[in-house]
């Protein structure tokens, strides 16, 4: 290991010359800039195009089950669950969309669980398993689709922190489990973590929304030096939810500000700052700790800034991993290893860091990351759909035998039963 001291001066002094033109691009749509080309990896289906590759039937469900909630709080739009609801507006005019359900590949039901926000705009999950398992009996009385598969042809957008077991707290998530009629059906959410009850095989994560256009609103000139090494802004104790400060992030959080709030080489805080987008252009390394789940917007704004994500969550699976080659372009520290991140960032050979900032500027890699509005070629919503159509074609095991029942409609919570 090197000597660390002398390191950090090695660092701090490259940090003062190294400037930002190789790390951060324009936005997706701007004029696009030369990078890498990754092959040999996950990268290479980056630019699949799913259009001729699948169809998907989309359900019209009264208005209840998604407009009338929006209408009721259009702040749904700009939370970290908007996916749900940008997806479904994206389909309805996507050139995968069919009007025939029986050349459907995929049916997709449009439901705004994550669209019930307390006063603050949090979203809150305890109505989410009745509206879900509402619209169901109604897709399944009023078609008949559901019933030949019980939704193994069915995907649903549940960016819940904890996906379709519909809670913000990992042990209340764990307790539930998946919405039992969900057990079946393709999972699109943004949780994902290896061997956990709440991702079912097969579900395909997804990055957490995050404003494209605000975020295009705060680029700097691309020639400003990254001055920042390590970059933070977010909770370290989540005092209101777990008052000892142990369960929240699994304690890394709480180590990450206990062993460097007064390293200088660390510009981490709870303040969140105007400047909060501007400043992770000026940084090297942003740090991407798990929360009460193990994704953040922080994997999205790292990779569109350019800012190398360190990835702080155990057994985590990341956005379209299929597609994104994690490895090249972040750091992976093992949560035990939080207290020794000084040594392990800049023991990182500034070779391997200006290498993986050739990858984030792949114009290609921010593009799969963001949700804009309207849809762009090789954005989140193709590579959902991307991911779709690798699933194709169906299993014979998809479809049921006549009047072969697997899911049972009675199981889960008492309150979960009640009518929505």
């Amino acid at each position: 290991m090197p000597n660390l001291a002398f390191t950090m001066i090695s660092w701090v002094f490259l940090l003062l010359l190294l400037p930002i033109t190789i790390a951060v691009g324009k936005l997706p749509h701007a004029a696009p800039i030369t990078s890498e080309r990754i092959s040999g990896s996950a990268g290479d289906v980056l630019e699949d195009d799913p259009v001729g590759r699948l169809k998907v039937y989309v359900y019209e469900l009264p208005s209840k089950y998604n407009k009338k909630l929006l209408q009721k709080d259009p702040r749904c739009l700009t939370h970290m669950f908007a996916a749900e609801i940008f997806m479904h507006r994206f389909l309805l005019s996507s050139a995968v969309r069919t009007l025939n359900p029986e050349e459907a590949d995929w049916f997709y039901t449009p439901v705004y669980a994550t669209c019930d926000l307390t006063p603050n705009g949090l979203p809150l999950p305890f109505k989410s398993p009745r509206i879900m398992r509402s619209a169901i009996q109604l897709i399944s009385a009023n078609w008949p689709y559901w019933n030949r598969t019980e939704g193994a042809d069915h995907f649903f957008l549940v960016p819940h922190d904890f996906g379709a077991c519909f809670h913000y707290q990992e042990e209340k998530a764990i307790e539930r489990g998946i919405l039992p009629l969900l057990q079946r059906a393709t999972l699109v959410q943004t949780f994902g973590q290896r061997n956990h009850v709440c991702l079912n095989e097969g579900s395909i994560t997804i990055p957490p929304y995050a404003p494209p256009q605000k975020m295009q609103a705060h680029l700097i000139p691309p020639d400003t030096p990254r001055s920042i090494f390590v970059y933070f802004r977010g909770l370290f104790y989540d005092v209101n939810n777990d008052p000892e400060g142990g369960y929240y992030a699994r304690g890394a959080r709480a180590s990450i500000w206990e062993n460097f709030k007064n390293n200088p080489l660390f510009d981490i805080s709870t303040d969140h700052p105007t400047t909060y987008y501007e400043d992770m252009q000026r940084a090297i390394f942003c740090l991407c700790p798990l929360g009460w789940a193990p994704w953040s917007p922080r994997l999205v704004e790292s990779v569109v800034f350019g800012c190398i994500p360190v990835i702080i969550a155990d057994d985590i699976v990341l956005p379209f991993a299929d597609a994104i080659p994690w490895e090249d372009i972040g750091v992976f520290v093992a949560e035990k290893d939080v207290p020794y991140l000084d040594t392990i960032l800049t023991s990182i050979p500034p070779h391997v860091v200006l290498r993986k900032q050739r990858f984030l500027a792949n114009p290609s890699m921010k593009k799969a990351m963001l949700f804009p509005q309207p849809a762009q070629p090789r954005d989140a919503f193709h590579q959902i759909l991307n991911g779709l159509a690798r699933k194709l074609p169906h299993q014979k095991t998809t479809y049921l035998k006549p009047g072969e029942k697997i899911l049972n409609w009675t199981a889960g919570p008492t309150g979960d039963l009640k009518p929505w």
